[in-house]
């Protein structure tokens, strides 16, 4: 058994891969084919309080150009709608459609399910003592769903 540092984190990273590649097949399964894991960063980022391009890159840690792209494809697929924002018509303000809703929803479920697989695996306490361990090591820099790290959206934006 390993004990190198490096080791350790491509295993945590591979755990996050892990249920970001079964939640991305297990939501086309269920008829949401075109959702990549930038999406719901994005689409979180929306809900709360990105409404533009320059907004969402901000928040998301990527140029404008990339941000503009990411809501195209929110766009074509139905999981964003541009409205004009009620103070000022001339503006066009993001909002999150019913369809984004339910895919969000869809989402946490599958991530609940894959955690349960999980304990069924190893048992619940096992996978808790995992949860504890690791808030004990990250504290409060966990990343946010509306503010992911730059480097893991820029990591998935390229399927964009």
């Amino acid at each position: 058994m390993s004990r190198r540092g490096a080791e350790l984190a491509l295993l945590l990273l591979g755990g996050f891969r892990t249920f970001a590649d079964r939640a991305t097949a297990e939501l086309a399964a269920r008829g949401y084919p075109d959702v990549r894991p930038v999406h719901d960063f994005a689409l979180h980022a929306i809900l709360s309080g990105a409404d533009n391009a320059s907004e969402l890159g901000r928040r998301m840690s990527v140029t404008k150009q990339s941000a503009a792209k990411t809501i195209a494809a929110l766009q074509e697929h139905g999981y964003v709608a541009r409205e004009p924002d009620p103070v000022d018509r001339r503006r066009m303000r993001l909002q999150v459609t019913d369809r984004g809703h339910a895919m969000l929803h869809e989402g946490e479920t599958i991530f609940d399910e894959l955690r349960a697989q999980w304990e069924s695996q190893v048992g619940p306490e096992a996978v808790a003592n995992l949860e504890h361990t690791l808030r004990g090591f990250l504290g409060d820099n966990t990343i946010r769903l509306d503010k992911p790290a730059g480097w893991l959206v820029q990591d998935s934006s390229s399927d964009a």
